[in-house]
Protein backbone atom coordinates (compact mmCIF):
# COMPACT_ATOMS: atom_id res chain seq x y z
CA UNK A 1 0.00 0.00 0.00
CA UNK A 2 2.85 2.39 0.74
CA UNK A 3 4.74 2.42 -2.54
CA UNK A 4 7.20 5.08 -3.59
CA UNK A 5 5.00 6.18 -6.47
CA UNK A 6 3.29 9.52 -6.31
CA UNK A 7 -0.44 9.51 -5.65
CA UNK A 8 -1.63 12.87 -6.88
CA UNK A 9 -4.41 12.96 -9.43
CA UNK A 10 -3.39 12.93 -13.05
CA UNK A 11 -4.90 13.34 -16.47
CA UNK A 12 -8.51 12.42 -17.05
CA UNK A 13 -8.96 11.23 -13.46
CA UNK A 14 -8.21 14.69 -12.12
CA UNK A 15 -10.66 16.26 -14.56
CA UNK A 16 -13.27 13.78 -13.41
CA UNK A 17 -12.88 14.85 -9.80
CA UNK A 18 -12.92 18.51 -10.70
CA UNK A 19 -16.20 17.95 -12.42
CA UNK A 20 -17.84 16.87 -9.19
CA UNK A 21 -16.21 19.58 -7.15
CA UNK A 22 -13.27 19.97 -4.81
CA UNK A 23 -12.64 21.92 -1.65
CA UNK A 24 -15.99 23.49 -0.83
CA UNK A 25 -18.01 20.81 -2.59
CA UNK A 26 -19.97 20.41 -5.78
CA UNK A 27 -23.24 22.04 -6.68
CA UNK A 28 -26.05 19.53 -6.95
CA UNK A 29 -29.13 19.67 -9.06
CA UNK A 30 -32.62 20.41 -7.82
CA UNK A 31 -33.98 17.90 -5.37
CA UNK A 32 -34.89 19.54 -2.11
CA UNK A 33 -34.95 18.11 1.37
CA UNK A 34 -38.23 16.25 1.40
CA UNK A 35 -36.89 12.81 0.66
CA UNK A 36 -34.29 13.05 -2.03
CA UNK A 37 -34.50 11.20 -5.28
CA UNK A 38 -33.70 11.28 -8.93
CA UNK A 39 -33.07 14.76 -10.32
CA UNK A 40 -33.68 14.97 -14.06
CA UNK A 41 -31.27 12.49 -15.61
CA UNK A 42 -29.12 12.24 -12.47
CA UNK A 43 -29.20 10.38 -9.17
CA UNK A 44 -27.41 12.30 -6.44
CA UNK A 45 -25.07 10.43 -4.08
CA UNK A 46 -23.53 12.52 -1.30
CA UNK A 47 -20.06 12.26 0.24
CA UNK A 48 -18.59 14.08 3.23
CA UNK A 49 -14.79 13.83 3.29
CA UNK A 50 -11.87 15.58 4.97
CA UNK A 51 -10.51 17.30 1.89
CA UNK A 52 -8.60 19.69 4.15
CA UNK A 53 -7.25 19.60 7.69
CA UNK A 54 -5.33 16.98 9.64
CA UNK A 55 -7.26 14.02 8.19
CA UNK A 56 -6.78 15.03 4.56
CA UNK A 57 -4.97 11.77 3.58
CA UNK A 58 -8.14 9.86 4.46
CA UNK A 59 -10.36 12.42 2.77
CA UNK A 60 -8.39 12.37 -0.46
CA UNK A 61 -8.63 8.60 -0.69
CA UNK A 62 -12.32 8.65 0.25
CA UNK A 63 -13.04 10.97 -2.68
CA UNK A 64 -11.05 8.86 -5.12
CA UNK A 65 -12.47 5.56 -3.97
CA UNK A 66 -16.08 6.73 -4.11
CA UNK A 67 -15.56 8.46 -7.47
CA UNK A 68 -14.06 5.29 -8.94
CA UNK A 69 -17.16 3.28 -8.00
CA UNK A 70 -19.46 5.94 -9.47
CA UNK A 71 -17.45 6.22 -12.68
CA UNK A 72 -17.55 2.45 -13.16
CA UNK A 73 -21.32 2.38 -12.68
CA UNK A 74 -21.87 5.25 -15.11
CA UNK A 75 -19.59 3.68 -17.72
CA UNK A 76 -21.79 0.58 -17.52
CA UNK A 77 -24.92 2.64 -18.25
CA UNK A 78 -25.77 4.05 -14.85
CA UNK A 79 -28.99 3.08 -13.08
CA UNK A 80 -31.85 2.39 -15.48
CA UNK A 81 -30.31 4.88 -17.89
CA UNK A 82 -29.74 7.60 -15.31
CA UNK A 83 -26.24 8.75 -14.40
CA UNK A 84 -25.06 8.91 -10.78
CA UNK A 85 -23.56 12.20 -9.65
CA UNK A 86 -21.21 12.19 -6.66
CA UNK A 87 -21.79 15.42 -4.73
CA UNK A 88 -18.96 16.21 -2.32
CA UNK A 89 -18.76 18.44 0.73
CA UNK A 90 -15.61 19.05 2.80
CA UNK A 91 -15.69 18.41 6.56
CA UNK A 92 -12.28 20.09 6.91
CA UNK A 93 -11.45 17.36 9.48
CA UNK A 94 -13.89 19.00 11.90
CA UNK A 95 -17.12 17.71 13.45
CA UNK A 96 -18.97 21.04 13.31
CA UNK A 97 -18.13 21.51 9.63
CA UNK A 98 -18.93 17.85 9.00
CA UNK A 99 -22.44 18.40 10.34
CA UNK A 100 -22.89 21.46 8.13
CA UNK A 101 -21.63 19.46 5.14
CA UNK A 102 -24.19 16.73 5.82
CA UNK A 103 -26.97 19.30 6.15
CA UNK A 104 -25.97 20.86 2.82
CA UNK A 105 -26.03 17.51 1.04
CA UNK A 106 -29.39 16.66 2.58
CA UNK A 107 -30.84 19.92 1.27
CA UNK A 108 -29.29 19.22 -2.16
CA UNK A 109 -31.43 16.11 -2.39
CA UNK A 110 -28.96 13.25 -2.21
CA UNK A 111 -30.56 9.83 -1.83
CA UNK A 112 -27.76 8.40 0.31
CA UNK A 113 -24.93 9.93 2.33
CA UNK A 114 -21.42 8.46 2.50
CA UNK A 115 -18.83 9.31 5.18
CA UNK A 116 -16.99 9.97 7.27
CA UNK A 117 -13.82 8.31 8.54
CA UNK A 118 -13.45 9.97 11.95
CA UNK A 119 -16.08 8.75 14.41
CA UNK A 120 -16.51 12.20 15.98
CA UNK A 121 -17.48 13.64 12.57
CA UNK A 122 -19.67 10.68 11.64
CA UNK A 123 -21.61 10.90 14.90
CA UNK A 124 -22.94 14.37 14.11
CA UNK A 125 -23.56 13.39 10.48
CA UNK A 126 -25.70 10.54 11.80
CA UNK A 127 -27.81 13.03 13.75
CA UNK A 128 -28.52 14.89 10.51
CA UNK A 129 -29.24 11.65 8.66
CA UNK A 130 -31.75 10.54 11.28
CA UNK A 131 -33.50 13.92 11.25
CA UNK A 132 -33.76 13.93 7.44
CA UNK A 133 -34.60 10.24 6.99
CA UNK A 134 -31.43 9.93 4.91
CA UNK A 135 -29.49 6.65 4.82
CA UNK A 136 -25.86 7.05 5.91
CA UNK A 137 -23.08 4.60 5.11
CA UNK A 138 -20.02 5.29 7.26
CA UNK A 139 -16.72 4.69 5.48
CA UNK A 140 -14.24 4.17 8.31
CA UNK A 141 -15.97 5.29 11.51
CA UNK A 142 -15.52 2.38 13.92
CA UNK A 143 -17.08 3.69 17.14
CA UNK A 144 -19.67 1.03 17.84
CA UNK A 145 -22.53 3.19 19.10
CA UNK A 146 -22.85 5.35 15.97
CA UNK A 147 -25.28 2.91 14.35
CA UNK A 148 -27.56 2.90 17.42
CA UNK A 149 -28.73 6.39 16.48
CA UNK A 150 -31.19 5.06 13.89
CA UNK A 151 -32.19 2.21 11.59
CA UNK A 152 -30.88 4.23 8.62
CA UNK A 153 -27.26 4.32 9.87
CA UNK A 154 -24.87 1.74 8.42
CA UNK A 155 -21.16 1.16 7.93
CA UNK A 156 -18.86 -0.91 5.70
CA UNK A 157 -16.04 -1.19 8.26
CA UNK A 158 -15.71 -3.27 11.42
CA UNK A 159 -16.30 -1.67 14.83
CA UNK A 160 -14.11 -0.99 17.84
CA UNK A 161 -15.89 -3.85 19.59
CA UNK A 162 -13.85 -6.04 17.23
CA UNK A 163 -10.56 -4.23 16.64
CA UNK A 164 -9.87 -3.53 20.33
CA UNK A 165 -10.21 -7.23 21.25
CA UNK A 166 -8.29 -8.26 18.12
CA UNK A 167 -5.28 -6.22 19.18
CA UNK A 168 -5.60 -7.45 22.77
CA UNK A 169 -5.65 -11.09 21.63
CA UNK A 170 -2.70 -10.55 19.31
CA UNK A 171 -0.73 -8.82 22.09
CA UNK A 172 -1.48 -11.56 24.61
CA UNK A 173 -1.38 -14.72 22.48
CA UNK A 174 1.05 -13.93 19.66
CA UNK A 175 3.42 -11.40 21.24
CA UNK A 176 3.22 -12.90 24.73
CA UNK A 177 2.69 -9.53 26.42
CA UNK A 178 1.33 -9.47 29.96
CA UNK A 179 1.91 -5.88 31.11
CA UNK A 180 0.76 -3.16 28.72
CA UNK A 181 0.27 0.60 29.01
CA UNK A 182 -2.30 2.69 27.10
CA UNK A 183 -2.07 6.20 25.66
CA UNK A 184 -5.43 7.73 24.71
CA UNK A 185 -6.47 10.82 22.76
CA UNK A 186 -9.05 12.31 25.11
CA UNK A 187 -10.43 14.55 22.35
CA UNK A 188 -11.43 11.71 20.01
CA UNK A 189 -14.45 9.50 20.67
CA UNK A 190 -12.76 6.84 18.55
CA UNK A 191 -9.63 6.75 20.69
CA UNK A 192 -11.43 6.68 24.03
CA UNK A 193 -13.70 3.81 23.07
CA UNK A 194 -10.95 1.83 21.36
CA UNK A 195 -8.79 2.06 24.50
CA UNK A 196 -11.75 0.85 26.52
CA UNK A 197 -12.36 -2.22 24.36
CA UNK A 198 -8.66 -3.10 24.25
CA UNK A 199 -8.40 -2.81 28.04
CA UNK A 200 -11.48 -4.95 28.68
CA UNK A 201 -10.36 -7.83 26.47
CA UNK A 202 -6.70 -7.74 27.50
CA UNK A 203 -7.67 -7.97 31.17
CA UNK A 204 -10.19 -10.71 30.34
CA UNK A 205 -7.37 -12.74 28.81
CA UNK A 206 -5.29 -12.33 31.98
CA UNK A 207 -3.16 -9.33 31.06
CA UNK A 208 -2.56 -6.24 33.18
CA UNK A 209 -2.85 -2.58 32.19
CA UNK A 210 0.01 -0.97 34.10
CA UNK A 211 -0.94 2.62 33.34
CA UNK A 212 -2.87 4.96 31.05
CA UNK A 213 -1.99 8.48 30.00
CA UNK A 214 -3.97 11.02 27.98
CA UNK A 215 -3.42 13.81 25.46
CA UNK A 216 -5.59 15.78 23.03
CA UNK A 217 -5.34 15.91 19.25
CA UNK A 218 -2.90 18.57 18.14
CA UNK A 219 -0.51 18.05 21.04
CA UNK A 220 3.20 18.05 20.19
CA UNK A 221 4.87 17.48 23.57
CA UNK A 222 4.37 14.09 25.22
CA UNK A 223 7.26 14.14 27.69
CA UNK A 224 5.06 14.09 30.78
CA UNK A 225 2.94 11.17 29.64
CA UNK A 226 5.77 8.92 28.49
CA UNK A 227 7.92 9.65 31.56
CA UNK A 228 5.12 8.39 33.83
CA UNK A 229 4.55 5.28 31.75
CA UNK A 230 8.25 4.46 31.59
CA UNK A 231 8.24 4.06 35.36
CA UNK A 232 5.85 1.10 34.98
CA UNK A 233 8.21 -0.68 32.52
CA UNK A 234 5.46 -1.86 30.14
CA UNK A 235 6.18 -4.66 27.68
CA UNK A 236 3.94 -2.93 25.19
CA UNK A 237 2.08 0.34 24.65
CA UNK A 238 -1.33 0.56 23.00
CA UNK A 239 -1.70 3.89 21.16
CA UNK A 240 -5.38 4.28 20.24
CA UNK A 241 -5.16 7.67 18.53
CA UNK A 242 -4.72 8.88 14.98
CA UNK A 243 -1.56 8.81 12.87
CA UNK A 244 -0.99 12.55 13.38
CA UNK A 245 0.19 12.10 16.96
CA UNK A 246 1.17 8.41 17.00
CA UNK A 247 4.40 8.97 15.05
CA UNK A 248 5.72 11.67 17.42
CA UNK A 249 4.48 9.62 20.38
CA UNK A 250 6.52 6.65 19.21
CA UNK A 251 9.65 8.81 19.16
CA UNK A 252 8.86 10.09 22.65
CA UNK A 253 8.33 6.55 23.94
CA UNK A 254 11.70 5.42 22.62
CA UNK A 255 13.34 8.55 23.95
CA UNK A 256 11.96 7.82 27.42
CA UNK A 257 13.83 4.52 27.50
CA UNK A 258 11.05 2.15 26.43
CA UNK A 259 13.18 0.88 23.56
CA UNK A 260 11.89 -2.70 23.58
CA UNK A 261 8.21 -2.06 24.23
CA UNK A 262 5.97 -3.30 21.42
CA UNK A 263 3.83 -0.52 19.94
CA UNK A 264 0.25 -1.40 19.07
CA UNK A 265 -2.74 0.48 17.68
CA UNK A 266 -5.94 0.58 15.67
CA UNK A 267 -6.84 1.59 12.14
CA UNK A 268 -6.30 5.24 13.04
CA UNK A 269 -2.61 4.60 12.34
CA UNK A 270 -3.36 4.03 8.67
CA UNK A 271 -1.47 6.69 6.71
CA UNK A 272 1.94 6.78 5.05
CA UNK A 273 2.55 9.91 7.14
CA UNK A 274 3.04 7.78 10.26
CA UNK A 275 6.32 6.45 8.83
CA UNK A 276 7.46 9.96 8.03
CA UNK A 277 6.72 11.32 11.51
CA UNK A 278 7.58 8.19 13.50
CA UNK A 279 10.68 7.09 11.62
CA UNK A 280 12.53 4.10 13.03
CA UNK A 281 10.65 4.47 16.33
CA UNK A 282 7.38 3.28 14.77
CA UNK A 283 8.91 0.55 12.59
CA UNK A 284 7.99 -2.85 14.03
CA UNK A 285 4.69 -1.56 15.39
CA UNK A 286 1.45 -3.45 14.74
CA UNK A 287 -2.03 -2.12 14.08
CA UNK A 288 -5.44 -3.36 13.02
CA UNK A 289 -6.61 -2.63 9.48
CA UNK A 290 -9.39 -3.49 7.05
CA UNK A 291 -7.47 -4.84 4.07
CA UNK A 292 -3.98 -4.81 2.59
CA UNK A 293 -2.80 -4.33 -0.98
CA UNK A 294 -0.71 -7.51 -0.77
CA UNK A 295 -3.74 -9.74 -0.23
CA UNK A 296 -4.38 -12.33 -2.93
CA UNK A 297 -8.16 -11.87 -3.10
CA UNK A 298 -9.52 -11.08 -6.61
CA UNK A 299 -11.54 -8.13 -5.27
CA UNK A 300 -8.33 -6.52 -4.00
CA UNK A 301 -6.39 -7.11 -7.23
CA UNK A 302 -9.21 -5.78 -9.41
CA UNK A 303 -9.71 -2.68 -7.26
CA UNK A 304 -6.01 -1.80 -7.18
CA UNK A 305 -5.65 -2.22 -10.93
CA UNK A 306 -8.62 0.06 -11.63
CA UNK A 307 -7.56 2.60 -9.01
CA UNK A 308 -4.06 2.71 -10.45
CA UNK A 309 -5.42 3.13 -13.97
CA UNK A 310 -7.61 6.03 -12.86
CA UNK A 311 -5.24 7.89 -10.55
CA UNK A 312 -1.73 6.76 -11.40
CA UNK A 313 -0.98 4.97 -8.12
CA UNK A 314 -2.47 2.79 -5.44
CA UNK A 315 -4.42 4.52 -2.64
CA UNK A 316 -2.25 5.87 0.16
CA UNK A 317 -4.63 4.61 2.87
CA UNK A 318 -7.23 1.93 3.40
CA UNK A 319 -9.97 4.54 3.10
CA UNK A 320 -9.73 4.37 -0.68
CA UNK A 321 -10.99 0.79 -0.54
CA UNK A 322 -13.59 1.44 2.16
CA UNK A 323 -15.00 4.46 0.31
CA UNK A 324 -15.14 2.40 -2.86
CA UNK A 325 -17.04 -0.28 -0.94
CA UNK A 326 -19.45 2.27 0.55
CA UNK A 327 -20.24 3.81 -2.83
CA UNK A 328 -20.44 0.45 -4.61
CA UNK A 329 -22.81 -0.90 -1.95
CA UNK A 330 -25.04 2.17 -2.34
CA UNK A 331 -25.04 1.67 -6.11
CA UNK A 332 -25.90 -2.00 -5.68
CA UNK A 333 -28.83 -0.94 -3.48
CA UNK A 334 -29.99 1.46 -6.23
CA UNK A 335 -30.02 -1.42 -8.72
CA UNK A 336 -32.08 -3.55 -6.36
CA UNK A 337 -34.59 -0.74 -5.79
CA UNK A 338 -35.07 -0.37 -9.56
CA UNK A 339 -35.31 -4.15 -10.02
CA UNK A 340 -38.25 -4.12 -7.61
CA UNK A 341 -39.98 -1.45 -9.67
CA UNK A 342 -39.60 1.20 -6.98
CA UNK A 343 -38.45 4.81 -6.98
CA UNK A 344 -34.92 5.58 -5.87
CA UNK A 345 -35.57 7.71 -2.80
CA UNK A 346 -34.31 7.82 0.77
CA UNK A 347 -36.89 5.47 2.20
CA UNK A 348 -36.40 2.80 -0.42
CA UNK A 349 -32.63 3.17 -0.31
CA UNK A 350 -32.64 2.69 3.46
CA UNK A 351 -34.58 -0.55 3.06
CA UNK A 352 -32.35 -1.81 0.26
CA UNK A 353 -29.09 -1.01 2.05
CA UNK A 354 -30.38 -2.65 5.21
CA UNK A 355 -31.22 -5.84 3.31
CA UNK A 356 -27.70 -6.25 1.90
CA UNK A 357 -26.37 -9.81 2.17
CA UNK A 358 -22.86 -11.00 1.24
CA UNK A 359 -21.86 -7.98 -0.84
CA UNK A 360 -18.37 -8.72 -2.17
CA UNK A 361 -16.37 -5.66 -1.15
CA UNK A 362 -12.68 -4.93 -1.44
CA UNK A 363 -12.50 -5.02 2.36
CA UNK A 364 -14.34 -8.34 2.51
CA UNK A 365 -17.90 -9.66 2.48
CA UNK A 366 -20.47 -7.17 3.79
CA UNK A 367 -23.80 -8.28 5.25
CA UNK A 368 -26.09 -5.69 6.85
CA UNK A 369 -29.41 -7.54 7.05
CA UNK A 370 -30.25 -8.16 10.69
CA UNK A 371 -26.94 -6.70 11.88
CA UNK A 372 -28.04 -3.32 13.24
CA UNK A 373 -25.93 -1.53 10.65
CA UNK A 374 -22.69 -3.28 11.66
CA UNK A 375 -21.38 -5.90 9.20
CA UNK A 376 -19.47 -8.79 10.77
CA UNK A 377 -16.03 -8.33 9.27
CA UNK A 378 -12.63 -9.94 9.29
CA UNK A 379 -9.85 -7.86 10.91
CA UNK A 380 -6.32 -7.79 9.56
CA UNK A 381 -3.21 -7.06 11.64
CA UNK A 382 -0.35 -5.42 9.76
CA UNK A 383 3.21 -4.69 10.77
CA UNK A 384 4.87 -1.42 9.88
CA UNK A 385 8.17 -1.83 8.05
CA UNK A 386 10.34 0.85 6.46
CA UNK A 387 8.66 0.05 3.15
CA UNK A 388 5.10 0.13 4.49
CA UNK A 389 2.53 -2.36 5.77
CA UNK A 390 3.05 -6.11 5.78
CA UNK A 391 0.16 -8.47 6.69
CA UNK A 392 0.90 -10.29 9.94
CA UNK A 393 -2.32 -12.09 10.86
CA UNK A 394 -6.07 -11.99 10.30
CA UNK A 395 -8.96 -12.81 12.59
CA UNK A 396 -12.61 -13.55 11.98
CA UNK A 397 -14.94 -11.92 14.48
CA UNK A 398 -16.13 -15.26 15.89
CA UNK A 399 -12.65 -16.46 16.86
CA UNK A 400 -11.90 -13.27 18.79
CA UNK A 401 -15.18 -12.33 20.42
CA UNK A 402 -15.82 -15.93 21.36
CA UNK A 403 -12.53 -16.19 23.27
Amino acid sequence: MFGKRTWWLTGVAALGLLAVGCGGGATAGEGGDAGGGESGDEILLGLVASQNGDLKPWGDDSVRGAQLAVDQANAAGGIDGKMIKLVIQDSNSDATQGKSAAEKLASDGVVTLLGEVASSITEVMADVAVEKGLPLIAIGATKTTITTKGDNIFRVCYTDDLQGPVMAKFAYDDLGLRNVAIITDNKQAYSKYLSETFRGHFEKLGGKIVGEEFYESGAVNFAGQVTKLAQASPEGVFLSGYFNEVGPLAKAIRGAGMTDAKLLGGDGWDSREILQSGGDAIVGGYFCNHYNSQEDRPEVKDFLAKFNDAFGSEPGTTMGALAYDAAALAIDAMKRVVAEGKEINRENMTAAIGSTVDFKGVSGSITLEGMGGNPPKRALIVELTREGQVPAKSYEAAEVLGS
